[in-house]
């Protein structure tokens, strides 16, 4: 972990499954990781990665297997509950964000469930969980999720301005499929693809030993 090592960008992970990406990105992250900081804390970084999943499903049993189920609670909740979210200084949570943006009462999912019912080549049926007049502090790092059917299937977009694939990364691509899935069994259609564009993939050096000791795990099946 030395700040002289080649920045690692704009890089490509295409897999069949949620668990086999997470594992992917994160081996990446040791193996080559820019050391840096955030929030004034040591990582290991790299950058521009575009996560590529042909078959996103929410119960992915390698993440089931290998996950912290506490962390895999706290994003489900911060993904289902309206309340605040204490741990990111009381910012509004992800389900509020898309289901009562800005707190004006607009639910975004239904938006773009409508929307693509609508009109099923739509290509803007994109949504923000940032809210600018809102987010004086907390930015959050999930900030647009855009669906759209290049086929039959409905595909999903996101991008984040950062994820931690050490602690959180994992639970939010579970909980992404989770949206993806909701999305697609409203307009009676398949799961497509789920493409996570990140500009800042990383680990911190706190989290080194988890992913470690996950990866072992993952290689001796």
């Amino acid at each position: 972990m030395t700040e002289s090592r080649t920045w690692s960008s704009a890089s490509t992970f295409a897999h069949r499954t949620l668990g086999e990406v997470w594992l992917a990105v994160a081996g990446r992250i040791l193996d080559s990781g820019r050391a840096s900081h955030y929030d004034g804390l040591p990582i290991l970084e790299i950058a521009q990665a575009t996560l590529d999943v042909s078959e996103p499903d929410p119960n992915d049993p390698l993440i089931a297997r290998l996950a912290d189920p506490t962390r895999l609670d706290w994003m489900r909740r911060n993904f289902v509950d309206p309340k605040r979210v204490a741990a990111l200084g009381d910012a509004r949570s992800y389900a509020s964000r898309l289901h009562d943006y800005g707190e004006t009462g607009h639910d975004q999912i239904e938006w773009v469930v409508e929307r693509l019912a609508a009109d099923p080549s739509s290509r803007s049926a994109t949504i923000t969980t940032f809210e600018p007049l809102l987010d004086t502090s907390y930015i959050p790092c999930v900030s647009m999720l855009d669906f759209w059917i290049p086929q039959e299937s409905i595909d999903l977009v996101v991008y984040a301005h950062s994820i931690d694939f050490g602690a959180k990364g994992y639970a939010n691509l579970i909980q992404l499929a989770e949206l993806q899935a909701i999305v697609a069994a409203r307009l009676g259609r398949r799961v497509g693809r789920l493409t996570f564009i990140v500009k800042s993939a990383h680990i911190y050096d706190t989290e080194v030993p988890f992913v470690l000791q996950v990866l072992a795990q993952a290689s001796a099946g």
